[in-house]
């Protein structure tokens, strides 16, 4: 019977880490900014027309 064992070492296990993390980070603020336009989006003309009542 064939085995075989599979190693990653010190830095290669790092840098796959440290790459699994930057792409969940990169995928969070890239959907928090599409998330934080669409909400500026329909807010910003509620605020416009507030500021003309008050006038």
């Amino acid at each position: 019977m064939h085995h075989s064992l599979l190693y990653i070492d010190p830095g290669s296990g790092s840098y796959l880490v440290q790459v699994l993390v930057a792409a969940a980070l990169g995928v969070a603020f890239f959907f928090r900014n599409i998330k934080n336009a669409v909400i500026a989006f329909f807010t910003r003309n509620r605020n416009k027309q507030d500021d003309n009542t008050n006038s």
